[in-house]
């Protein structure tokens, strides 16, 4: 007995609608499965990275070392991250130029190939028919002679470009690769950074009355003080007088101490402050901004200098210091003032987050603090940039001093991310 046609078509409908359902809840189980594999590489991973941060805390020495370490990867991480962008700029733009040249000779082409289509369908009349069709070939011939050539050097115009056009796409593919991996390290670097720094702050937990003491003796002559001379003069001032007089005398001479440089464990300075000139890295990475010594645009000179960051770049202490004052001030933003020993300071401001106290005694390439994603400092914003934006400034004896004889050789004259 044969059925209707609608009565197949009514059982066979259950029968797609269900294998459709079974397909989705596959897809489903697969979609979960994946985020739970995803789920649970993180938390190894976590795991992991806590199991050695047990092992680091055990030697201060190992801890303030990785910290440095780590620092500098992650600022080579965004210079990468930048270079590759720099990279796919030109190439888009280059990709769009190519396009274009394709798109305004696509329509040229198109007519004389529409031309050549036609004379395929009639064909030039035979020569001994007429002097009248003769004539009509001669005429079609001259055409030929006078498009052929001129289509031929559009086509291969044409095929150089789409070949060029291939290229760049392979470029920017393989650009775009590289800067998801360079993104990639840079986060697992930042997460690395966290915890180090979470664990250097927990060693400090006994010292944390007396460093709430001092937080709240700095915050308290910030809101006293109404420059940073002041403020930098009575921090030192507060400070006990043998504490005061060991950071002044601290490698005051101009020999260099290179095995103490290379000791992680230091508690002072390695090299005198004065003796660093041509030595001194910049803090972060980006473009600079403002020199010492140029107008301010209020009728006065730049103290410091002013360097233009990415969002969320990593900021180190350019110099061995102790931490004088971590904290807000005035129209700076985030202030962070280094005391580096023979009576030189480093000041940095426009951060987003300090990640080291009061008292204490960081390394040349430590990461200190990180930047934003806009600017915190007043007269930045009141120029109409909102970028992250890093002031430095270096003072000796209070008095600003051009931080340029510092900075290693190339890093005053272009400081690029």
């Amino acid at each position: 007995m044969m059925l209707p046609a609608g009565a197949l078509a009514q059982n066979a409908t259950p029968a797609v609608d269900k294998s459709q359902a079974l397909d989705q809840l596959k897809a489903r189980d697969q979609e979960l499965e994946a985020a739970r594999e995803k789920q649970r590489q993180s938390a190894e991973a976590e795991a992991a990275l806590k199991r050695e941060i047990e092992e680091l805390s055990a030697d201060r020495r190992k801890l303030a070392q990785d910290l440095i370490d780590t620092a500098a990867r992650t600022r080579a991480t965004e210079a990468k991250i930048e270079a590759t962008q720099q990279r796919l700029e030109p190439l888009a733009a280059r990709e769009a130029a190519v396009r274009k040249s394709i798109d305004d000779r696509r329509a040229v082409i198109g007519e004389v190939l529409a031309a050549l289509q036609r004379i395929g369908r009639r064909p030039p009349p035979a020569l001994i028919a007429s002097p009248e069709d003769a004539l009509q070939a001669v005429r079609t011939a001259m055409v030929l002679g006078a498009v052929l050539p001129d289509m031929r050097g559009k086509v291969d115009a044409l095929a150089a470009d789409l070949a060029e056009l291939l290229n760049l796409r392979k470029n920017i593919t393989a650009e775009g690769e590289r800067l998801k991996a360079e993104i990639a390290a840079l986060d697992k670097d930042r997460a690395r950074i966290a915890a180090l720094t979470d664990e250097r702050q927990k060693q400090q937990g006994e010292r944390e009355k007396a460093l709430a003491a001092e937080r709240a003796r700095a915050a308290e002559l910030a809101r006293q003080t109404g420059d940073l001379k002041d403020l930098i003069a009575k921090l030192e001032a507060g400070l006990d007088p043998a504490v005061r007089e060991a950071r002044e005398a601290a490698r005051s001479d101009s020999r260099p101490a290179l095995s103490a440089y290379r000791d992680p464990g230091r508690l002072a300075p390695a090299i005198a402050f004065a003796s660093l000139r041509g030595q001194v890295p910049m803090p972060v990475n980006g473009v600079k901004l403002r020199n010492f010594g140029a107008p301010d645009g209020n009728g006065g000179t730049e103290k410091g200098l002013t360097v233009a960051t990415r969002a969320g770049a990593q900021v180190t202490a350019p110099a061995d210091g102790w931490v004088v004052y971590a904290g807000p001030f005035r129209s700076y933003g985030q202030l962070l003032i280094l005391n580096a020993g023979g009576g030189y300071h480093i000041l940095l401001a426009g951060m987003d987050r300090i990640s080291v106290d009061l008292g204490q005694f960081v390394l040349a390439g430590e990461p200190v603090a990180v930047m934003g994603s806009g600017s915190h400092i007043a007269a930045i914003l009141a120029s109409g940039s909102s970028q992250p934006v890093l002031y430095i400034e270096f003072r000796k004896n209070g008095t600003p001093v051009d931080p340029g004889p510092w900075w290693a050789a190339g890093e005053g004259e272009k400081v690029r991310g």
